[in-house]
């Protein structure tokens, strides 16, 4: 069963020094849940190949608190082994100030998660969720049974599957050997293989066993209802008992295309898998998204809504160029999105960081990102360049800023509010339009 839940948002400091338990500047955790949490960062950052994924949570130490952790860059759940949980929601500015409860921090983000295409998002209704009650562990629960639903609708898939058995009647192939050694006696009877139409496939065996598997899991007495009538559809189907061995053999072809989804999710939930590169040991689960990609999906996805209507072709992570032809083609330029009308070519570049209100600080834009925005500019021949970071409370209302090089490239910022997507990329296509004439 699931735990105690402790709500934060990215960049929030977390202690487990009980004299800061009401300090507004820091998140507490009792000491033994605190002590959980740091085991848990040392666990996903335990093997060499995925160490660097774990930069987003930093453990320092802060003199009279103590230990302190701080996430940055990924959110979602982490669930400790002793059921404790603690939820990262992405940091959001809001024009009417502080979002209490975070109720419109977990909308936004689940319309953000919305736009990645491993999402189930087709049958996700926001209304429907009772977002300020439910954790997001719950809400992804949620969403997965409700792709279950749509298939059971549907009709859940059969397959002729192999059967052995000794039959009163004869039909498929007979097995010589077993029969001879089973019906010397029983002249009546056919030891024979055959094949059965039946939904005990692969796909159904999965799904039957991450439904079990939420049962246990879940405190929600909506989710609990649902599975519960939901298994009725899965009587005939056996549960999964070997998951990567049924994992291996799923196909998802034209007729098992409703599973696709399901199985994505299925495999979060029973392998304890997430939606990035690494993984703990299993007494501990993530459910972690990098906010880097969500936004630049989200963004990416809003754009295209907006600048097609208006005569422009816009694709995401193009893969046109090389930085190097010679000796072979090297390091690939993948700029976020490549808009073009005509003989005009904007790139644009997300980067989900706050800046900060200071021109001696270059607002913080790092210099890396100004050297690749320049080389996107010199190798798609185009002045056009534009860094799309998230608007925050420091940056509202800040004056246009744009950088020129003297020698043909232009980058200029533009804040998107998440809070209100579709009306500050419709500000940008104004930009747009402004900078053509």
């Amino acid at each position: 069963m699931m735990g105690k839940l402790l709500e934060v948002r990215e960049f929030d400091t977390i202690t487990g020094n009980a004299d800061f338990e009401r300090d507004e500047k820091y998140k507490y955790l009792d000491t033994a849940a605190f002590h959980d949490l740091v085991e848990f960062i040392h666990e996903f950052s335990g093997d060499e190949e995925n160490a660097d994924a774990l930069d987003f949570m930093r453990i320092s130490y802060k003199r009279n608190v103590g230990d302190v952790v701080t996430i940055k860059n990924y959110v979602g759940l982490i669930q400790m082994k002793n059921g404790f949980q603690v939820q990262v929601l992405p940091k959001i500015s809001f024009d009417s100030g502080e979002d209490t409860g975070n109720k419109e921090t977990k909308r936004i983000f689940l319309k953000m998660l919305k736009s990645r295409k491993d999402f189930p998002s087709k049958i996700f209704k926001d209304a429907s969720l009772k977002v300020e009650r439910m954790n997001l562990y719950e809400i992804f629960m949620n969403m997965y049974l409700q792709e279950v639903r749509l298939l059971v609708k549907r009709g859940i898939q059969s397959a002729y599957v192999r059967q052995e058995d000794n039959l009163k009647f004869y039909k498929g192939k007979l097995l010589t050997s077993q029969h001879i050694k089973s019906n010397m006696a029983h002249k009546e009877r056919f030891y024979a293989s055959y094949d059965e139409f039946h939904p005990n496939r692969p796909e159904n065996k999965l799904v039957k066993a991450t439904l079990l598997k939420l049962q246990h899991l879940t405190t929600s007495a909506e989710n609990s209802k649902e599975i519960r009538q939901l298994l009725t559809a899965f009587e005939m189907v056996q549960s999964s008992t070997n998951y990567t061995k049924d994992f291996s053999l799923v196909k998802i072809e034209r007729n098992t295309k409703d599973y696709e989804m399901l199985m994505q999710w299925s495999k979060v939930f029973l392998l304890n898998q997430s939606f990035t590169t690494f993984s703990g040991k299993n007494t501990s689960r993530a459910l972690l998204f990098p906010m880097e990609s969500v936004y630049e999906r989200y963004v990416a996805q809003q754009m295209g809504k907006v600048l097609r209507p208006a005569g422009w072709e816009v694709s995401s992570q193009d893969k046109g160029y090389y930085l190097f032809m010679e000796p072979r083609h090297q390091f690939a330029l993948r700029p976020d999105i490549v808009c073009k009308r005509g003989d005009r070519t904007v790139i644009m570049d997300t980067k989900w960081k706050n800046l900060i209100n200071s021109e001696r600080a270059n607002y913080g834009i790092s210099q890396s990102d100004m050297y690749q925005m320049y080389a996107y500019s010199k190798k798609y021949q185009t002045s056009e360049i534009w860094l799309l970071y998230p608007l925050n409370d420091e940056m509202r209302g800040h004056s246009d800023i744009k950088f020129e090089s003297g020698d043909g490239t232009t980058v200029r910022l533009h804040f998107v509010d998440v809070a209100h997507i579709e009306e500050t990329l419709e500000e940008l296509k104004d930009k747009l339009e402004v900078t053509e004439s």
